[in-house]
């Protein structure tokens, strides 16, 4: 909800009229975009980061038609995503609010059970970055990019976004199911749950929930790419 609202600020305030000299530099913002929007047509990622932090690599905005990637394209762009730095602290908050909530207790606390939390956390989100965004994709031949709708009302690009759990590109271009999404998650939860996880946790239906949780997670993230640009732009508008 608190994201929602931000959203239709977003469009809300973007209908106002501005002065002279704001739009004058929001012209600026926009050639700048389109600079990079051009450049991301030439490689196939971006070099844009959500919330000015997380990487956003796999991301087109108004990209159209571009290349399909290789291979090769897609195990880098997966590593390079999954190796920020940023990404490294991300996870270091997430082990602490799991400690904080006791989560699968057969950790334990302190130190040691920290540790353990953050490589958990460390490795289940590289584990399923990998299958979903290099391994399957390749194998499958299935584009792992997210193309923004970037058009339509809220619900309509929402609906959108959510759609690209079920949906995607082969690297023809063609819409497909996303085999890479739906079952690489499945296998990033059952290769975490049954290898490093407590042994108490090793079960069908905790496999079950963790494999729904990933595509409910990654599907909020889709809606929260969708509308990253809207937010992004209104905010240098503020600064300006």
């Amino acid at each position: 909800m608190l994201f929602a609202s931000l959203v239709f600020v977003a469009f809300a305030c973007g209908q106002q009229s501005a002065p002279p000299a704001p739009q004058s530099s929001d012209t600026t913002v926009k050639d700048k975009n389109s600079g990079a929007n051009a450049d991301a047509q030439a490689k196939g990622t971006s070099n844009d980061r959500l919330f000015f932090a997380l990487p956003n690599f796999l991301t087109l905005e108004n990209a159209g038609q571009v290349p399909p990637l290789a291979s090769g394209q897609k195990f880098k762009v997966v590593a390079d995503s999954s190796f920020d730095p940023v990404v490294a602290v991300w996870y270091g908050a997430l082990a602490g609010i799991s400690q904080a909530e006791n989560s699968e207790p057969g950790y334990g606390q302190g130190a040691e059970g920290y540790g353990k939390r953050y490589g958990a956390a460390f490795a289940d989100g590289t584990i399923e970055n990998f299958m979903t965004g290099a391994v399957l994709p390749s194998l499958l031949r299935q584009d792992p990019r997210f193309f923004q709708e970037s058009s339509g009302g809220f619900a309509h690009r929402a609906g959108y976004a959510v759609s690209r759990a079920f949906i995607t590109r082969s690297d023809s271009g063609r819409p497909q199911f996303n085999f890479s999404e739906v079952f690489g998650s499945a296998m990033s939860a059952a290769i975490s749950t049954y290898s490093y996880h407590p042994h108490a946790d090793r079960t069908v239906s905790n496999t079950a929930t963790v494999w729904g949780s990933l595509v409910g997670y990654d599907t909020i993230t889709f809606v929260v790419k969708e509308f990253w640009p809207d937010i992004r732009r209104k905010l240098h508008k503020n600064n300006q």
